[in-house]
């Protein structure tokens, strides 16, 4: 076996003092950082996770809020036009009620001007057939 003289004693005994104060000042206090650091990185992440599940969410909720906002639109767009064409169908209905009776009232001015004409037409061809036959005649006719 090795003999351990008193130096070598002092140097083991300075040797593990050295540990236990390197151990007390040095390495517990840099596994505590590296550990503090390592429990803020997975907080950080798992916030991060958090965030992006939150995001995500509020994401779907918008694109259904969306997706509901064009359906009612699509709706009301389509109420829209067929209230529209209900109005224009019972305008319609009603000019072509009112074109029968427009059409007689026409008929009956056409008929009354027509009949106008030819009388004022009668009395001129008479005045204009006896000034013609007196004019040929060259004498007057009556």
């Amino acid at each position: 076996m090795i003999e351990l003289n008193s130096t070598m004693w002092i140097q083991m005994v300075n040797f593990i003092a050295l540990m236990f104060i390197l151990n007390l000042l040095l390495y517990k206090p840099i596994l505590a950082i590296i550990e503090k650091r390592q429990k803020n990185f997975e907080d950080s992440e798992n916030e991060i996770k958090g965030l992006n599940g939150t995001i995500e969410r509020k994401m779907a909720e918008y694109e259904d809020k969306m997706r509901l906002a064009k359906l009612k639109a699509v709706e009301e767009k389509g109420e829209i036009l067929k209230e529209g064409a209900d109005k224009a169908k019972e305008i319609i209905d009603a000019v072509r009620s009112e074109i029968p009776g427009m059409m007689d009232g026409f008929r009956g001015k056409l008929d009354a001007e027509v009949g106008s004409a030819r009388g004022f037409l009668n009395g001129k061809a008479k005045e204009l057939s006896v000034e013609i036959a007196e004019k040929v005649l060259g004498r007057n006719v009556q």
